[in-house]
């Protein structure tokens, strides 16, 4: 049986899809473009969490449709959506 841990928190970071760079598959925003939830800069996500949820335009989005990594958060092509689109990643962590 797993252990499962007894302490859970959320992180929220935001960004634009401006913030991205790249085109169709390859589209990412690195985390240094994000803010944290007291508007500080972000150096990475974190490296170990539970899930996370992205919403683009305050809409909830599938799990296929991102993968986050410390330093990323590649969205397969977000560059078609409009450039002042706000993102927000809640990170999960334990």
């Amino acid at each position: 049986m797993p252990i499962i841990k007894p302490f859970m928190a959320s992180r929220k970071f935001t960004a634009t899809i401006g913030d991205g760079t790249g085109t169709g598959e390859t589209f990412a925003i690195a985390a240094t473009t994000f803010t944290d939830d007291a508007g500080a800069a972000v150096t990475a996500f974190p490296g170990s969490f539970a899930y996370y949820v992205l919403y683009i335009n305050a809409q909830i989005q599938t799990a296929d449709t991102s993968t986050l990594t410390t330093t990323t958060i590649t969205i397969p092509d977000g560059d078609a959506l409009d450039g002042a689109t706000p993102i927000v990643i809640e990170v999960i962590v334990n």
